[in-house]
This record gives structure tokens, sequence and C-alpha cells, in this order.
């Protein structure tokens, strides 16, 4: 569950940098933005590895 709170917390901190690069065009924010969303992606994929492994233990 530690994995899916980190996950959660990246994305909704992602959230204002997302409103400035999308409404505001500020390209700071954008890179900031991809930032996040590739860590979010090896999250994502840690996520998916946690699941699995608690799946095949019960």
């Amino acid at each position: 569950m530690k994995t899916f709170d980190s996950l959660k917390g990246l994305v909704l901190g992602a959230e204002e940098d997302a409103l400035k690069f999308f409404e505001k065009g500020n390209q700071a924010a954008g890179t900031r933005l991809r930032l996040a969303m590739q860590k979010a992606k090896l999250l994502a994929q840690s996520l998916r590895v946690e699941v699995s492994e608690s799946k095949k233990k019960k």
C-alpha cells in the first residue's frame, strides 16, 4: 500500500505543474511534469510487481 500512496501523492503533486503547463504554457512546468510522469511510470510498474507477488502468495 506504501507504493500506491507514493504514486497517488506524486500524481497529485504534479497537478500544479500540469495546470501551469497546459493553461499558461509554462515550459519549465512541462519539464517538471514529464519528470514526475516518468517517476509515476516506475512506481506503477513497481506496484504491479508487488500485486503480482502478493497474488502468488495467496
